[in-house]
């Protein structure tokens, strides 16, 4: 699995929500505040207006996306003149649900996405994110984006079979297109600085990839530093320049991130968990993760939420408009 899969897959927890409204104006809609949620917001029919808490105003047109990787409460209308409207709350009422409308004469329809993160960490990608990131609709340089919101909208607007199977390959696929036009192939093209400046760059980013393809492998400065093609200082500092963190400081958290993830989702031996994420022995692996976490991964295991996101189908809900 490449660097980008790999941290969204290990930081999302159970099943994503998605709703289809429909709607003719005038309307509003209140996203409320969601400390571990990362939405997303498309719109597919007519133009509408996303108003954050301190003022600001997103025009959202035909393909349009926008991402509030921070869960941030924010409103989205018609207009800007229209009164705020009832408060949704995207996976509260319905988790892993799928809310469905479909009105051939409505004016508007806007697709509603939100992941929920784990809420013991935060990964360098998402906290070096702003509350909300807006991403203009561009068919001609993103046709996949497009394709993907096309066929998830079509699948929301009404229940087929394999709806259980496609929707959440639908979301992924859409998440994971609007995190290219996010981050871009080359660093130039970057809009963010941090990690997500970091896995574009031609150094740093193949020893991201190096560690996230072999976490376990003993890793030192020097044989990454070697990956990237630096030395070992000049490695270190671009490094820790670009991701915030030393680069052995941030395999140290991968590896418990993911050990977080295995304890969360499988009933494999600590031992076993320990190996598989870079550590000698399980009494190694028990003391940096209790450092890391506060909790030992025995008491961790028993209140951690699942990420398995096909444990449950969707629950499936019609939308009234």
């Amino acid at each position: 699995m490449d660097v980008l899969s790999d941290v969204m897959t290990v930081l999302r927890t159970g099943r994503p929500f998605a709703a289809r409204f429909a709607k003719s104006g005038p309307w509003s809609d209140h996203r409320i505040g969601r400390p571990n949620g990362f939405g997303v917001q498309l719109m597919v029919r007519g133009t509408a207006v996303a108003v954050t808490e301190g003022g600001e105003t997103y025009k959202l047109g035909p393909g349009d996306a926008l991402l509030v990787p921070h869960g941030a409460a924010h409103l989205v209308a018609d207009s800007p003149d229209t009164p705020p409207g009832p408060r949704c709350e995207p996976g509260h009422a319905f988790p892993g649900a799928v809310l469905r409308s479909d009105d051939p004469e409505a004016t508007h329809v806007i697709l509603c996405l939100a992941y929920e993160l784990a809420p013991n960490r935060n990964h360098p990608l998402i906290a070096t994110l702003p509350d909300f990131v807006h991403i203009p609709a561009d068919p001609g340089e993103r046709p996949g984006l497009a394709g993907a919101i096309a066929m998830l909208d079509g699948e929301l607007a009404s229940e087929q079979r394999g709806g259980d199977t496609l929707v959440p390959a639908l979301l992924d696929a859409v998440l994971m297109y609007l995190l290219r036009a996010l981050l871009g192939p080359r660093t130039v093209e970057c809009r963010f600085a941090g990690w997500a400046t970091a896995l574009a760059d031609k150094a740093v980013g193949p020893a991201l990839e190096a560690i996230h393809a072999a976490p376990a492998r003993q890793w030192t400065v020097a044989s990454l530093g070697e990956v990237a093609g630096l030395s070992r200082s000049a490695f270190a500092k671009r490094f820790t320049e670009l991701v915030g963190q030393p680069p052995l400081a941030y395999l140290t958290s991968w590896r418990l991130t993911m050990a977080a993830r295995l304890l969360a989702d499988t009933e494999a031996p600590l031992a076993s968990i320990a190996r598989q994420v870079g550590y000698g022995s399980e009494f190694a692996f028990a003391a940096a993760f209790k450092r890391d976490f506060g909790t030992p991964p025995g008491q961790f295991r028993k209140q951690a939420p699942a990420c398995d996101p096909g444990a449950e189908p969707f629950r499936r809900e019609a939308v009234a408009v």
